[in-house]
């Protein structure tokens, strides 16, 4: 990395330093700067001009303190080889771009698609039984593909089996760290992250050094949910992580899916309330995820996705949306998927010219 992009990358990651500033106030503030560097150059009273944000709040976010911290990160990521994410940059996820909480800066180990086809996250209790072992494996057997990515958050039980058995067929797989990339946590699941990096990988928000502190993991689980174009809980109390990770989902928009469990047993509580409260899809199979999602036709057992056309990441995401809902006015798609209705225009002319989707009538579009 060369000093001007070293010095600009500093900028981008000492925003996520800045006192008193959150994501959301971070990508308020980016809304009103073209470059991060002018919100560290510019006075405080055009800063205040610019944003309307309080003058005496703006005196508290020690800028300088922030640099010298983005500094410090710095010699890390050069270091461990890490990888960085800035929030407006391409190689940002775009599915959790599109949540208004979104990091503003990730860092990543591996080698894996942040914008693959297909995205589940597949979580659960950190107890599991035989019974949410043997559902885990069975599902990731029945929806795992070349095109699908698994997340989850390298926690024991469900998630743990979750990326074992991703490794073991062969699967992409990351996990969302609640820490820095410094250690593994827990250490006892080291050995699997190492396999990870191979065909997956790791990503967290968190900077160089930060420990695994209990308030780190519901900003974990946004994550988790955030990246994914589905969450299923598998096994889970009537509190806790799973359950955060499920109605962070909901909030997101996100399909979300549960199995459901014996009544007695305290690992399914968690399931068969979120099925009870309309929460959550309640699925037996595999074969349900795929069914409800409208993704049968794409993944199949071979591993391989039928479509035989290099798409667009943009031209992906807007096939998926009409192959979920079977068909869809071009007004729905630009909400659902954040792109403009000229550039949307486009990217159904393109689908329509590689015979994809077809135009069937006014401005609804369905497969073809």
């Amino acid at each position: 990395m060369d000093t001007v992009q070293d010095k600009s990358l500093q900028y981008k990651i000492a925003l996520s330093f800045l006192n008193g500033f959150g994501n959301k106030k971070i990508s308020n503030l980016l809304n009103h700067f073209d470059d991060p560097e002018a919100i560290f150059k510019e006075s405080l009273r055009s800063i205040y001009q610019k944003t309307g944000i309080n003058k005496q709040f703006l005196q508290r976010m020690q800028r300088d303190e922030a640099l010298e911290k983005a500094a410090e990160q710095l010699k890390w990521i050069g270091k461990k080889g890490i990888q960085t994410h800035f929030y407006l940059d391409s190689n940002y996820p775009r599915r959790l771009r599109n949540c208004e909480d979104a990091p503003i800066m990730l860092y990543s180990q591996g080698n894996f698609n942040l914008n693959p086809s297909f995205t589940i996250a597949i979580v659960g209790t950190r107890s599991a039984t035989a019974y949410g072992k043997e559902i885990c494996e069975k599902l990731i057997s029945d929806v795992g593909s070349d095109a699908v990515q698994i997340i989850s958050g390298l926690a024991y039980g469900i998630d743990i089996i979750a990326h074992q058995t991703s490794i073991d067929k062969n699967i992409e797989t990351v996990a969302v760290m609640g820490n820095g990339m410094h250690r593994i946590y827990p250490n006892i699941h080291s050995s699997v992250a190492k396999k990870m990096i191979e065909k997956g990988g790791l990503i967290t928000e968190f900077p160089f050094y930060a420990k695994p502190d209990r308030e780190n993991f519901p900003k974990r689980n946004r994550i988790v949910a955030g990246m994914a174009d589905a969450v299923i809980v598998i096994e889970s109390k009537k509190k806790g992580g799973s359950l955060i990770t499920a109605e962070l989902a909901n909030d997101y928009n996100k399909d979300v899916f549960a199995y459901p469990g014996n009544v007695d047993q305290e690992t399914s509580e968690g399931c068969n309330l979120l099925i009870a409260m309309n929460k959550a899809h309640l699925i037996t199979s595999g074969r349900d995820f795929l069914n409800i999602m409208g993704w049968q036709n794409l993944i199949t057992k071979s591993n391989q996705v039928t479509i035989n056309f290099e798409l667009t990441v943009e031209e992906q995401e807007v096939f998926t949306v009409i192959k979920q809902m079977k068909k869809e006015n071009i007004d729905v798609l630009a909400y659902k998927t954040k792109i403009s209705i000229a550039n949307l225009a486009a990217i159904l002319l393109n689908l329509e010219i590689k015979g994809l989707v077809k135009k069937i009538g006014g401005n609804t579009f369905s497969l073809n």
